[in-house]
């Protein structure tokens, strides 16, 4: 057994330990070492800013894009929201023992289906150093241990805050391995975490198309998928314009490396108009728009439909009505998030019944495609997939359940 493989297996033993010991563990033991947990990071700030400035040279060597610059970054403002993230869960009703449904037999049998965690989750992130502390808040709050494995870009950030992630454990009398961060940068540590079937439950992917494409090819272990955020924005001719220029607008440049950032505009014939002052104001920005019947940057090609660009760029396009709006999407979406833009009540309905994304929206900017702001506190990722968990994941959806059954000498006839 190499050195990599010893120090995985080790993990998972202590991760199922630790798991054994949460399934059972007090509400308010759970907020309290997220309470601490978040006092300790930001007592550590000055020490988190430090180790992420050691991430961002190593990030600025390597060429690293300006959106996944952006995603590394922490500064005390991102800080400080990562701690209002973790007193946002630690707030939390516990989901754990919650009675999801109860009913009665004619055979005198009680039933309660309860909320259970699910045990131990791996989590395989890449740049953003927050998810640390988020995945960490949500698998506690959820009754899980959990495993991180974070990208060899945050390596210095990741593991300044799961110290503290570990520091506010300690503080509660929980397991320290409730919360562990994988110690090495080398990449056979995910290969073999994808195989741990006897002590992982479920892995969660957080990141670009190559990552999750590889975690799904080669996982053993279940997979909550999070497939890349090929957004689309839909401008209706019912749309209104004020509203529309000021939710397109956001919805690509407040910040360009979020999975929730548009990436393509589809524009309806009637309403070419103020699609072209939609694309004038994005282009005002330094949008790179890649356009086919609006005058836009450059023109679009077969590689812009279905393309994340995660950048100040995106792709545009005329369509002749909201039934090519659904075509174009369903051929070329990733069931992330869409939206349409319009006051007209039956086509927003038409739009929500022939669209199966994960999140649909409606006159709204998909920045808001995001776990706290849905009230989950904070998100472990979004699932695309359809089975068990779909949208923002938190805290009730790294939960399972299992049945009670109660009786009173009750015997089957």
């Amino acid at each position: 057994m190499t050195e990599i493989e010893q120090t995985m297996a080790q993990l998972g033993r202590n991760a199922r330990d630790a798991a054994a010991a949460l399934a059972s563990a007090p509400a308010a033991a759970k907020r309290q070492a997220l309470e601490a947990g978040a006092d300790a990071v930001w007592q550590a700030r000055a020490e988190i800013m430090a180790a992420n400035e050691t991430d961002l040279a190593a990030g600025r060597d390597k060429g690293l894009s300006p959106a996944m610059m952006d995603r590394l970054m922490l500064d005390e403002a991102r800080i400080n929201g990562m701690c209002d993230g973790l007193r946002a869960v630690a707030a939390q009703d516990d989901p754990v023992g919650e009675v999801i449904e109860a009913w009665d037999r004619p055979s005198g049998l009680h039933i309660r289906r309860v909320r259970t965690p699910l045990g131990v989750v791996g989590v395989i992130y890449e740049s953003r150093p927050n998810v640390t502390a988020d995945a960490g808040a949500l698998c506690l709050k959820a009754g899980n241990a959990v495993i991180l494995r974070g990208g060899s870009e945050s390596f210095h950030s990741s593991g300044a805050i799961h110290a503290c992630m570990v520091e506010g454990l300690r503080a509660a009398g929980l397991p320290e391995h409730a919360i562990q961060l994988v110690p090495t940068r080398d990449r056979s540590a995910v290969q073999q975490m994808l195989t741990m079937v006897d002590t992982i439950d479920v892995i969660v992917p957080r990141g670009g198309k190559g990552l999750v494409g590889l975690v799904q090819r080669e996982a053993r272990v279940p997979v909550f998928a999070h497939l890349e955020g090929i957004v689309h924005i839909y401008i209706d001719k019912a749309a209104d314009p004020e509203k529309a220029r000021r939710v397109v607008l956001n919805a690509k440049t407040r910040r360009t490396g979020i999975c929730g950032a548009a990436e393509c505009l589809l524009v309806h014939r009637d309403a070419q108009a103020l699609g072209q002052d939609i694309v004038n104001d994005l282009k005002a920005e330094g949008v790179e728009v890649h356009a086919v019947g609006l005058e836009g940057t450059v023109p679009a090609t077969e590689e812009d439909w279905g393309m994340e660009y995660l950048d100040m760029k995106i792709a545009a396009k005329v369509i002749d009505n909201i039934d090519d709006a659904i075509t174009h999407i369903r051929r070329y979406g990733s069931s992330h998030t869409e939206a349409i833009l319009t006051e007209d009540d039956a086509a927003a309905a038409h739009f929500f019944a022939r669209l199966d994304s994960a999140i649909l929206m409606r006159n709204a900017s998909t920045q808001f495609a995001d776990g706290g702001e849905f009230g989950m506190g904070a998100e472990i990722g979004i699932a695309t997939g359809k089975m068990h968990a779909r949208g923002p994941v938190g805290a009730r959806q790294l939960t399972s359940f299992k049945y009670l059954v109660e009786g009173d000498g009750t015997v089957r006839g």
